[in-house]
């Protein structure tokens, strides 16, 4: 439970130096004690801090006890009043009581009195506040199933060209329309991606919560439609009203009091006026996506009209030179050819939520496949571009193209790792295969074949990985194992020359002594100590 707070108003000081010195505050939980003079000190006080005990005189100048504990009594607070009187009169005392007092105490205070008042009136607000937060949480409990009900509800109209009478009867009871006239519905839709981002920080029930209620008082109280969250997509908001004289004023005006309350610019689409839902709910849709993101009147209603398909830029169709640039495994190479592609979609094509759209498919697409030819098959966690608005809410092509970017560097990078990771892993194999085979007659060739590398591949990754040439590194290992078996007395060099991969003694007593700076016997003479 939170600390507590006491405020004493009375117009004698003693007397509210009293109560301070004589009440035990740390046994009942309270931290901060407010003093007031009068009911209209008091009352600002009170607003401010907000007390949940307070101590007040009946008899004061300006605001006395009787108006101040009307005051509480109208209020929203859920104070424990304590009246201090040095009356024992019946009026101030029926008022008292009028009023919601708690308790009645007379002056002069007894300690005994004040501190059993006080914890009676401590235990009761604490009681009375366990019982509004239950109370509170289950209204908020309710009214968010009720909200996530009539989301499902009218989510499930949107596919449909027949509603039942039972929903019907649903709807009627609740909202007070007729579903069984020959309505005209009207359908209007926006998104929340941009408030989501820029508003709420990617808190989606937060964002819904807000601007659902923001809408829903408009169409509500002229009783012209409703508003609910699409329970099938992750940022929808369907309008749909059933007064067709009022759908361009009913989306003027939520469109103008979500612009005022994010400062963010709100595309609404209006879809094709119908008598059944699911018409006029998949005209409003196609309004929406196949609209020009790049125009200069994103601020205006977007009215349903009559349209042919404007034809769609397919990034499938640069595969092989996007694979190219990312085999090439430069960056610069890679931007190049977006570069091209950016600059072509943004002269012949219409830039629309479908386009977007149809981007993003076929760059998972793309991404699915080169992932499997890299085989790389672990879950890999991408970067989703997705932030194309500007701080108003606009759309913007440069912050697109960004986000598109960022994407396919993340990929370049992940393919150029895993690239680095076969080839690390191709070149630890040969090496494990000299580590075993030194004393066998290796060849570079010979590795080459086993590997199906190239000679150059080879020589190039293994001494950027060891540091050493191929040749180099297999000479060090048949030393070492030289150096070994040398101190072995009974074996003699040519034996052990054959044993290290040699099959010319005086060709690996050349060697050796090029290496070690001794001859084999000369090492085996100084590492014996004879």
């Amino acid at each position: 439970m939170k600390n507590l707070k006491a405020i004493i108003i009375d117009d004698e000081k003693h007397v509210r130096e009293g109560i301070m010195l004589l009440a035990k505050w740390e046994q009942f939980g309270i931290t901060d004690i407010f003093e007031a003079k009068d009911g209209e000190e008091a009352q600002s006080i009170i607003m401010e801090h907000r007390p949940e005990i307070i101590f007040t005189d009946m008899n004061m100048p300006r605001i006395d006890g009787i108006e101040l504990l009307k005051w509480i009594h109208l209020s929203d607070l859920t104070s424990k009043t304590i009246v201090v009187s040095g009356y024992d009169d019946f009026q101030y005392m029926r008022n008292a009581i009028a009023y919601g007092s708690f308790d009645y105490i007379l002056k002069p205070i007894e300690p005994e009195i004040l501190n059993e008042t006080l914890a009676r009136a401590v235990t009761d607000w604490k009681k009375q506040a366990t019982k509004r937060e239950s109370s509170m949480e289950n209204n908020k409990t309710m009214n968010e199933a009720k909200s996530v009900y009539w989301d499902h509800l009218f989510t499930g109209l949107l596919d449909k060209s027949f509603i039942s009478n039972d929903v019907k009867g649903k709807i009627h009871k609740e909202f007070k329309v007729d579903l069984t006239l020959r309505q005209q519905y009207t359908i209007s839709l926006f998104s929340l991606k941009s408030m989501m981002s820029k508003l709420f920080k990617g808190d989606r029930e937060l964002a819904f919560f807000t601007v659902l209620n923001i809408c829903n008082e408009i169409t509500l109280l002229n009783q012209t439609g409703v508003c609910f969250r699409n329970s099938n997509k992750d940022d929808e908001i369907v309008i749909l009203l059933w007064n067709e004289k009022e759908v361009v004023a009913i989306n003027e005006k939520i469109k103008k009091a979500l612009q005022n309350f994010s400062e963010l610019t709100i595309m609404i689409a209006v879809g094709k006026t119908s008598q059944q839902i699911d018409i006029t709910y998949h005209t409003a849709l196609q309004t929406m996506v196949t609209y020009d993101l790049m125009s200069k009147n994103q601020n205006q209603l977007i009215l349903y009209k009559e349209t042919t398909a404007s034809p769609l830029f397919h990034l499938l169709d640069y595969m092989e030179d996007i694979m190219w640039a990312l085999q090439s495994g430069s960056i610069d190479k890679l931007d190049e050819i977006l570069d091209g592609i950016f600059n072509k979609l943004k002269s012949d094509y219409c830039l629309s939520y479908e386009q977007i759209f149809l981007w993003e498919d076929h760059f998972k697409i793309l991404r699915k496949n080169w992932l499997k030819e890299y085989n790389i098959s672990k879950q890999l966690s991408f970067y989703i571009g997705g932030d194309y608005w500007e701080n108003d809410g606009m759309f913007s092509f440069t912050k697109f193209i960004s986000e598109k970017r960022k994407e396919f560097h993340e990929l370049i990078q992940i393919l150029c790792a895993a690239k680095y990771q076969k080839e690390k892993s191709s070149i630890q194999e040969i090496e494990s295969y000299i580590r075993k085979n030194y004393d066998k007659d290796i060849t570079l060739q010979e590795i080459a074949d086993r590997f199906y590398l190239s000679r150059e591949y080879i020589s190039r990754r293994f001494k950027q990985e060891y540091h050493e040439t191929v040749t180099n590194y297999l000479t060090a290992i048949r030393i070492e194992k030289a150096k070994e078996l040398l101190k072995n007395p009974h074996l003699k060099v040519y034996e052990i020359s054959f044993k290290v991969g040699y099959q010319n003694e005086k060709y690996f007593s050349k060697v050796f002594k090029k290496t070690v700076g001794l001859t084999p016997n000369e090492y085996r003479t100084l590492s014996s100590g004879v």
